[in-house]
């Protein structure tokens, strides 16, 4: 198989640290994955644990990839809400593109423990949900402040915990709470 990534090198049959099968490219030593490879060795082995890598150098393709399969392209899937940093997913196959220092970085992150989980759509929704609550946050500290933006945070957390907290929305939002008028 040719790689799908540089297009240049070989995928060679190898193993990912000596643990699960892959194809390794001769030229820019990216990693051909089945999914079903990852799951029988991690079912086999739930014990082990993944130490994390020293320094190391990621990259991410860009670039839309054909499966080496099918020749069908690949989805692109974020790994974290913190992370612009991307999988390349072959559906149809059930296959994975690890780019060069890819699984490394899933190690640092602790996700290489569940790299079948990543492509789950509860996962990408929760990782939508991040940066959506992430955004939030930003605008709101943006508007109010950094000071404010915690004192604020601060009294919702205690209305919301507030027995009588449809009270004290009301008594905050009227406009005169001393008043029998509207």
């Amino acid at each position: 198989m040719k790689c799908t990534a540089c297009k240049q090198g070989n995928l060679i049959p190898s193993f990912i640290e000596g643990l699960f099968r892959s194809h390794t490219c001769s030229h820019c030593q990216g990693n051909w994955i089945l999914i079903e490879d990852y799951v029988s060795w991690k079912e086999r082995n739930p014990e082990f644990s993944f130490s994390e890598s020293a320094a190391f150098e990621s990259e991410d393709s860009k670039n839309a990839l054909l499966c080496p399969i099918s020749g069908t392209i690949m989805q692109k899937y974020r790994i974290s809400h913190n992370s612009e940093h991307r999988l390349d997913y072959s559906p149809s196959v059930g296959g994975v593109w690890l780019d060069k220092g890819e699984w490394e970085f899933l190690k640092s992150e602790g996700l290489a423990g569940s790299l079948n989980t990543i492509f789950t759509a509860r996962w990408q929704k929760s990782i939508r949900e991040a940066s959506a609550k992430e955004t939030f946050s930003e605008v709101y500290r943006e508007k109010f402040g950094d000071a404010d933006y915690q004192k604020l945070k601060e009294m919702r957390e205690w209305v919301m915990s507030h027995k009588n907290r449809a009270d004290i929305r009301a008594y905050l939002l009227a406009e005169d709470p001393y008043s029998a008028e509207r």
